[in-house]
């Protein structure tokens, strides 16, 4: 065996430890930490794989963007420390087989694949010019696509923000205002 390869079984363990332990444990900050993790490890098969680019967006995008996100939204609304409740044994049967049955469908396709050892792509791009192409306002330009994930990540924070923040109603308030002022026996 080559270091690749060992290196490969090293980050595909790592990736399905974290991904079983991110949707099994119950404390919610632990689960999103876990898939942090996870998400870092497919970061890893991409350097691995030599497709750079794709590493460095899995690891800003997903990992510094949804995650750090993900983890934003849970001090703001869930206590970090809190509990999910335990699922029903009825979810828990419809969840495994519900991965049991994408499991073996992957394994049905990647047994029907036919693999090569020079199944190399024609042209490899750099990542100079992937990113010429994603700010390019011309016909075969992404900045449209670039500029609604921003917006997106945006509202989703936003959105965090206001689920967060507990804004007493001007009646609310008159009202907790006018029993202060009653007199206690």
């Amino acid at each position: 065996m080559n270091a690749p390869t060992v290196i490969f079984y090293i980050l595909a363990a790592c990736i399905l430890a974290f991904g079983l332990l991110a949707v099994t444990v119950r404390k919610i900050f632990r689960a999103a930490v876990f898939l942090l993790f996870s998400l870092i490890g497919v970061a890893g098969l991409y350097f691995l794989l030599d497709y750079e680019f794709i590493g460095a967006v899995q690891i800003i995008v997903y990992v510094g963007g949804i995650v750090v996100l993900l983890i934003f939204s849970i001090f703001l609304t869930h206590g970090s420390g809190g509990q999910m409740k335990k699922p029903r044994p009825r979810r828990v049967v419809f969840g495994a087989l519900a991965g049991t049955l994408g499991a073996s469908l992957t394994m049905s396709f990647i047994n029907n694949q036919q693999f090569s050892a020079n199944d190399k792509p024609a042209v490899a791009a750099t990542a100079g010019e992937i990113g010429g192409q994603m700010l390019s306002v011309t016909e075969h330009g992404y900045i449209l696509p670039f500029e609604v994930v921003s917006f997106l990540l945006l509202a989703s924070m936003i959105g965090c923000i206001v689920i967060a923040v507990k804004i007493k109603l001007p009646a609310q308030q008159m009202l907790t205002a006018d029993t202060d002022d009653v007199p206690t026996r």
